[in-house]
């Protein structure tokens, strides 16, 4: 058998590095500010914020802004789905 170097420290080291964020679970009701979750965003957190009220008046503050960063939105069953540049919606299922 040949043998080979495998350096697990270099390997987990890059592991944690590639997955960064949180899920953060939430409602959207105009009570947190756009700013809170335009930082979460900025941070690398998912959004599932359950949507009471208007849905275009309550992401209005701060939908354009994720999408400007290369983020993405997505209403889903009384659910708006918000992720960070570089995590993708896949609707494809639905």
């Amino acid at each position: 058998m040949t043998e080979f170097g495998l350096d697990l420290e270099r390997a987990e080291e890059e592991l944690e590095d590639e997955a960064e964020g949180d899920v953060i679970l939430g409602v959207l009701d105009g009570s947190t500010g756009p700013e809170e979750w335009i930082d979460a965003v900025d941070r690398g957190n998912v959004l599932l914020l359950a949507v009471e009220g208007d849905l275009n008046r309550l992401a209005a503050g701060f939908a354009r802004e994720v999408r400007g960063e290369g983020g993405s939105l997505m209403h889903f069953r009384g659910f708006l789905v918000v992720t960070p540049e570089g995590i993708e919606i896949d609707s494809d299922r639905l």
